[in-house]
């Protein structure tokens, strides 16, 4: 399975919402991802532009892509962004990759 992080950053009324009404996010976020066949592996909140973000174990980026339409879709969030991880032992493999493409190339 391949690795996404889900960047967010809640609107005002969600985080008043749920001031008033806590609840444990990370097993509504886990059921999320169990929906689409994956599985939470990190929720966490942070200081900076965004609130916080999840890493999710998906089966692939149709599966992600569905998890960030759905939940894009209640309107909680200002920012919500999907992004796929790559472990640093794929790292070489991948600038293979892109030297071959290169070589291939011609830029305008």
């Amino acid at each position: 399975m391949a690795k996404y992080a889900l960047f967010f950053t809640l609107k005002g009324e969600t985080v008043a919402h749920a001031m008033e009404h806590p609840s444990d996010r990370t097993a509504a976020v886990g059921r999320a991802a169990e929906a689409a066949g994956g599985k939470l592996e990190a929720y966490y909140w942070m200081l900076g532009d965004r609130d916080g973000f999840v890493i999710v174990d998906m089966p692939d980026s149709t599966a992600a892509a569905a998890v960030s339409l759905a939940v894009g879709s209640t309107g909680a969030f200002d920012h919500l962004a999907t992004h796929e991880l790559f472990d640093a032992t794929e790292v070489n493999e991948l600038l293979a990759k892109a030297k071959g493409i290169k070589a291939q190339y011609s830029p305008p």
